[in-house]
């Protein structure tokens, strides 16, 4: 979350982010709460320290009374300040973070501008299919029984694409490793705290997360989640930083409001494999950090000669937390494109700075050489979302007779260094 100096500062640049970010919150309303809070904290304090100073002398029988008196009404005065509390909090949460002053302001969140490219789109001299067609000819994927078991929107993986999956992961993490991240596998459960502190929304009908029935624990969308709460209320010295972590987790999301949207075979699930890059930062170091993620995000795709393009989040369509988010969208031959025509770009990746707005939430700083503490910058990005991952190398490595050619740079992931996936 942001400051709530910094708000009360600069309320109209809040309100211009706001409107920009296409996020609805009163904040002259949370203004009106912050002061009425604060003049209600003072009231207290003051109360409190009129009655530690009775308490350090031997009181009179109607010393103790007024005592007494002043705790009633410290009580009464701290019950009218929780709920006032709580809805700040509630505001607060609501508020985005910052923006980059690079975005582009929009009201379209399609709206990216497309600031990088890598291959061309795949053209075929057949009749290409799509990943879910692949999927069937070569025994790969199982969706009914897995709507049978779990629901609709659920899958099991066959086959190479078994192997495939851990190959993909095996080649990110390497990739990750090889800039000097260090290896994790997270829980696949957080605390609500976590979630929302650091922006995810866990609660009411448009959320995405899960939420186990009686617990404050909820199923994680991403390894961003366990990951940035890894340090939460730590202090960690500057000497330390950066920390780089890559980690694998599954994610579950209930894909509320994606209707509409290209959801086919296994591009859009509630359960998938990820693996997550995750950095704490100074500072000063964020931006020329977030460039380095998109470098190894780049890297990783670039490896596997998928063609993609790179655009940067417009307004409109940036995540609360971040102040700028990079994607990588590959070219799928098998998805529905303009003018009824096949094949459209698709997001397999995404990067964003965070800048101090999770650290703020979760109470993670870093201490400086002269013991001056502050807090600390949170960046993410993926180094695989297996499943979309796969997808592209389905469809941009099909053959006419319907088998899919491994990439060259996974093939010594596949056991027996398979090159060929056919049935």
């Amino acid at each position: 979350m942001l400051d709530i100096k910094f708000i009360r500062e600069n309320s109209d640049l809040i309100k211009q982010n706001c409107k920009n970010r296409l996020v609805n919150v009163d904040i002259d309303k949370l203004l009106k709460l912050d002061e009425k809070k604060r003049k209600l904290e003072t009231e207290i304090g003051e109360l409190r320290a009129k009655r530690n100073i009775g308490s350090k002398i031997k009181p009179s029988k109607a010393e103790i009374k007024e005592m007494k008196e002043l705790g009633e009404k410290i009580k009464k005065m701290e019950e009218k300040l929780n709920p006032i509390a709580q809805e700040i909090r509630e505001l607060m949460l609501a508020i985005p973070n910052l923006t980059h002053p690079d975005v582009r302001i929009s009201k379209n969140e399609d709206d990216n501008p497309v600031i990088g490219t890598y291959g061309k789109p795949a053209k075929f001299d057949f009749k290409p299919l799509d990943h879910a067609q692949l999927a069937e000819k070569n025994d790969l994927i199982d969706f009914e029984r897995a709507a049978k078991v779990s629901g609709a929107k659920f899958y099991y993986l066959k086959n190479e694409l078994v192997l495939m999956e851990f190959a993909l992961i095996q080649y990110a993490l390497d990739a990750a490793m090889k800039h000097g991240f260090t290896p994790f596998v997270t829980p696949d459960l957080a605390k609500r705290e976590i979630l929302e502190e650091l922006g995810f929304n866990p609660r009411g009908e448009s959320t995405q997360v899960y939420n186990i029935e009686n617990t404050d624990l909820s199923l994680i969308a991403t390894a961003e989640i366990t990951m940035g709460g890894y340090h939460m209320n730590e202090i960690l010295n500057e000497a330390e930083l950066p920390k780089k972590y890559v980690a694998v987790s599954h994610c579950f999301r209930t894909e509320a409001g994606s209707y509409g949207k290209y959801a086919k075979g296994i591009f859009r699930v509630h359960q998938f494999t990820k693996v997550e890059m995750f950095q704490y930062v100074l500072p000063e170091k964020s931006e020329q950090t977030h460039e380095e993620m998109l470098k190894i995000e780049r890297e990783i795709f670039e490896g596997l000669n998928i063609p993609f393009r790179v655009v940067d989040h417009c307004t409109a369509d940036l995540g609360g937390p971040a102040y700028r988010t990079y994607d990588l969208e590959a070219w799928m031959p098998g998805k529905p494109g303009k003018e009824g025509k096949m094949g459209d770009w698709a997001e397999i990746t995404s990067t964003s700075n965070c800048t101090d707005y999770q650290a703020r939430g979760l109470n993670i700083k870093y201490k400086d050489k002269n013991g001056k503490k502050n807090y600390l910058h949170m960046l993410n990005g993926t180094a695989m979302a297996v499943g979309r991952a796969m997808i592209a190398i389905m469809e941009n490595f099909q053959q006419e007779d319907g088998s899919i050619i491994v990439p060259e740079a996974l093939r010594k992931y596949m056991p027996a260094n398979i090159k060929v996936i056919k049935n």
